[in-house]
């Protein structure tokens, strides 16, 4: 498979072959020469569609697509790259955040083959200036993934402006694993004071401030990264679509998700692992008091797969992606 030919300027998706192979079904991991995978017949939610690249590859294996995503441009983008997809009726786009998939009324009842979460912001989000996601010079902090320009939820600039300092000092921490986290977070409550945060200037004069004049891209990118998942609750949703998605799998369903922090990835190991656990009750314990005697399914990926070496030169956001799969089992485990 070239992966390359489902990029778009809008966004190029991260492990297309492997995204692929595990929702056919498979569960070796896949390897160079492989056939194509087959996914004609299954039924595939992509809960991060963005400018439709995954879906893209989904439906030309066979799939049939439900993509979802909360940034209008997005549904925007992939539904006309995708038109025909959508005349056919093989592909449709809703708009709607992913944690809420699970409730959305044009789901409601649906069961699904395969889910595909690929978190983190596409390409055209950080290339949009107006959007607020990059530390180019200038930029508005906004990074809200519903882009609402003139109002409504809480952007960057009110994150900064408005959080107390334990809450920036754990944003800081927690999603930059900064370790000046708590000087840093002094820092944007001492500048506030005198000017309110606006643009990227502001914040990245404060890593400067505490990092000190040789920081550079990399700093500024875990500090935005870390403003980013707090304005936009990026864990908590997570955390609690999971389990919700997972109840939307059919036996023999596989959900598969692209991580791009080690918070998200942790969430999503742990969630993984409890949801494949077995009885841990004694041997001769006569009746599972241990809660676990039902596991719901299996891992089908034992460590994080990431990217290939060609794929990071051509995509440096493949660099940080993990990828890890889970299916559900077509029945629990017998009780003891």
């Amino acid at each position: 498979m070239t992966a390359s030919r489902f990029d778009s300027p809008y966004h190029a998706p991260v492990m297309v072959a492997e995204v692929c192979h595990y929702l056919s079904g498979a569960e070796a991991k896949p390897e160079a020469g492989d056939a194509q995978p087959s996914l004609a017949g299954r039924r595939i939610l992509d809960g991060t569609l963005g400018g439709g690249g995954h879906s893209a590859a989904l439906v030309e294996f066979g799939a049939d697509v439900t993509g979802v995503d909360r940034d209008p441009n997005a549904i925007v983008e992939a539904s006309a790259r995708l038109a025909a997809q959508v005349a056919a009726g093989t592909f449709r786009a809703i708009e709607t955040n992913f944690g809420d998939a699970a409730s959305a009324p044009r789901l409601e009842g649906q069961e699904f083959d395969g889910i595909l979460l690929d978190l983190g912001v596409s390409s055209h989000q950080f290339d949009d200036a107006a959007r607020g996601f990059s530390f180019r010079e200038g930029a508005p902090l906004d990074m809200r993934m519903e882009f609402m320009s003139g109002g409504g939820a809480m952007n960057a600039a009110d994150f900064l402006n408005e959080s107390d300092e334990a809450e920036l000092a754990q944003a800081f921490r927690d999603y930059a694993d900064e370790r000046k986290a708590d000087r840093m977070a002094r820092e944007v409550v001492r500048r506030r004071d005198n000017t309110l945060f606006a643009t990227s200037d502001d914040l990245v004069g404060v890593i400067r401030a505490v990092l000190g004049p040789r920081s550079g891209p990399p700093d500024f990118a875990r500090i935005f990264q870390a403003v980013r998942i707090a304005v936009n609750d990026e864990i908590g949703v997570l955390g609690r679509a999971l389990p919700q998605l997972r109840d939307r799998l059919a036996p023999s369903g596989v959900i598969a998700v692209i991580t791009y922090h080690s918070g998200e990835d942790r969430l999503v190991k742990h969630a993984f692992r409890d949801w494949s656990r077995s009885c841990v009750c004694p041997p001769r314990h006569p009746i599972c008091t241990c809660g676990a005697n039902n596991a719901l399914g299996d891992v089908v990926t034992r460590k994080a797969v990431t990217a290939a070496a060609d794929e990071i030169l051509r995509n440096a956001r493949a660099r940080s992606a993990k990828l890890r799969a889970w299916r559900r089992r077509s029945r629990p485990m017998t009780a003891k």
